[in-house]
């Protein structure tokens, strides 16, 4: 029997072990394509090896010199409208949260099981309806129709999970902090945001990515190429040219990682720890 049993936990751990690793393929090889591809010469989507034979920078640098590319208006056009709707995004998340958190309202449990219901829905399902509002407003091919959107829509995906992170700052500094003649506005201000940069950290994290990355929303909105971002660019880039420009592509997806690499690498603790802290009470 016992003889049986590690028998069982071995093959169990060696299946399990087997599994882990041919996730962590499926997810570095990918990244490690592109990142390869961008050195390779040409621009063909093949190659005989993974590793190119030379290696270039020319499809960097045709990135930001060639004329027919707007790659650096496009990356500045990104990187705007991400950081604004970051910000936004945040402050708005967090009002919302602490009004959950700390407050008893009548409304209160609606308003949490509404949020919850509509961030189960995608984004995509309102694009007509934000469509037509935009171009009411005469707001169409403009970035500050895409930022008054990403901030907008951040407290559906975010309030429910800071507002668990400030249920767990305790309420017994809220009303020493009372005492002492502070407001409602102080106490958030001098207390709760200084013990939340957690979970600022993780909010403004996942509030920069979507933004940068966004395509479906953006190609919606957009019209002239000057106000384009940079995964509408890069999308014309294969697309009118016959799917033959590849490489440069890859040069591009390269450039989109590196703000994102290195948020993560200098916050990543941060991230988790207002994650986690987050998701520990409802």
């Amino acid at each position: 029997m016992n003889i049986g049993r590690k028998l069982a936990n071995v093959v169990r751990l060696a299946v399990s072990y087997i599994i882990l690793i041919v996730l962590a393929v499926a997810a570095l090889y990918p990244a490690l394509w592109i990142l390869l591809a961008s050195f390779r010469p040409g621009k063909s989507l093949y190659s005989k090896t993974l590793i190119p034979e030379h290696f270039t920078l020319a499809h960097y640098k045709e990135l930001f010199t060639s004329p027919v590319y707007m790659f650096g208006t496009w990356y500045a056009n990104t990187l705007k409208i991400a950081v604004f709707s970051m910000l936004i995004g945040v402050v708005l998340t967090l009002l919302t949260s602490y009004a959950l958190s700390r407050f008893r309202f009548k409304s209160r449990k609606t308003t949490m099981s509404t949020l919850l219901i509509l961030g189960m829905f995608p984004g995509f399902m309102s694009m007509i309806a934000i469509y037509l509002l935009l171009k009411e407003f005469n707001l169409l091919d403009t970035h500050l129709a895409l930022i008054i959107v990403y901030a907008a829509g951040a407290p559906l995906g975010g309030t429910l999970i800071a507002k668990g992170f400030l249920d767990t700052i305790p309420r017994s500094l809220d009303e020493a902090a009372r005492i002492d003649g502070a407001s409602n506005f102080g106490i958030f201000a001098r207390i709760i945001l200084p013990l939340s940069r957690p979970m600022i950290t993780y909010m403004a994290l996942t509030q920069f990515v979507g933004p940068w990355v966004d395509f479906i929303f953006a190609k919606l909105v957009l019209r002239t190429k000057e106000n384009w971002t940079v995964a509408v660019g890069m999308w014309d880039m294969v697309n009118s040219q016959q799917n033959t420009n590849f490489t440069l592509f890859a040069a591009g997806a390269v450039m989109i990682s590196v703000p994102i690499m290195i948020l993560f690498g200098f916050l990543q603790r941060m991230l988790v720890d207002g994650l986690t802290a987050g998701a520990s009470k409802g």
